[in-house]
């Protein structure tokens, strides 16, 4: 089979496309025929060597949706998806033909989403439930999701709102902003940290309950913006790893900070996850994804490299049928 495959770590160019048999499901296992692959950023930062735990040589890519063509009866012929902190890191991922995963590691596909949309939703849908979780959502909230125009950030406001919250969107693009306000969200634009506070307040006048920060350059400015024991989700942090936070102002208001990592999540405890998510999507609870761009596996290495330099494209791969 033709799959993505690095032996090495550090650069790009340990990364190929190369021929590989194809796996055989271990008792316990499914078979999937990859239908298509999610492409996230997390997967380029593994060929260049930021999780050292990841086993080599290993075929990347998180994200997948599916047919399962071996394992249990009861899952034959099905349409699934799936994600986790095995597939791409500790044994091989979706970037390939084929694919075995732990048969309590998929979900059945939502009916509403084709395969590549499904395979886009994996890690930011997963990422986004987990954060406004363990925030607390329970659809009595006001929730600021700061670089809501991203994937995660798209992932947020959609389940925000799903849940009954009052969402508050904010961007940097003036484009993005009027998209969102058509989508029916109130959305502000980021400009000025020192006034984030101010334009949060004209929305929500004792601040937000939750604010979620995609981008890890708003934690300092988003403390004034949030209200008594509010929590403050992260999932990035600038190159450094390191930010300055007001505590003084975050203790006095009893906030909470809530570090949203999916990887800390097996395939089996995603796949509760997506089974929930999906049927957000299937009672049209939660709008569907933005289609994103198919690019065909042999075709692979460019995209790597383009999100590497910096492209937001949301990619996901087809193997040639």
């Amino acid at each position: 089979m033709h799959a993505l495959q690095f032996t090495a770590t550090g650069d790009l160019r340990h990364l190929a496309l190369v021929d590989l048999p194809r796996p055989v499901p271990a008792a316990g296992d499914v078979l999937i025929r990859v239908d298509a692959a999610g492409l996230n950023p997390s997967d380029v930062k593994n060929v260049l060597g930021r999780f050292p735990y990841t086993t080599l040589p290993r075929v990347p890519g998180r994200d997948v949706a599916g047919t399962v063509e071996a394992g249990p009866a009861e899952l034959i012929g099905r349409a699934v998806w799936a994600t986790g902190r095995e597939p791409g890191f500790t044994r091989d991922g979706s970037h390939a033909e084929w694919l075995c995963l732990p048969a309590g590691g998929v979900a059945l596909k939502p009916a509403s989403l084709s395969f590549a949309q499904a395979a886009a939703c994996g890690v930011p849908y997963t990422t986004a439930w987990d954060g406004l979780r363990r925030a607390g959502l329970d659809g009595n909230q006001r929730v600021l999701v700061i670089g809501a125009n991203g994937a995660v950030g798209s992932a947020a406001i959609g389940l925000a709102r799903a849940a009954g919250a009052a969402v508050l969107a904010a961007v940097r693009d003036k484009g993005k902003q009027r998209q969102l306000e058509a989508e029916g969200y109130s959305c502000l634009m980021l400009d000025n940290p020192d006034t984030l506070a101010e334009q949060v307040a004209q929305h929500f006048p004792e601040g937000a309950d939750i604010i979620f920060d995609t981008t890890g350059f708003w934690l300092a400015p988003a403390v004034a913006a949030l209200n008594r024991f509010g929590h403050l989700v992260v999932i990035a942090a600038p190159a450094n790893g390191m930010a300055e936070l007001p505590l003084l102002a975050l203790y006095r208001k009893g906030a909470s900070i809530v570090g949203a990592n999916s990887l800390l999540y097996g395939c089996e405890d995603c796949a509760e996850m997506l089974r929930e998510i999906g049927a957000l999507f299937d009672s049209h609870a939660l709008p569907l994804p933005t289609p994103p761009t198919e690019v065909a596996l042999d075709e692979g290495l460019a995209s790597y490299a383009r999100i590497n330099a910096g492209s937001s494209e949301k990619v996901v791969l087809r193997p040639a049928r």
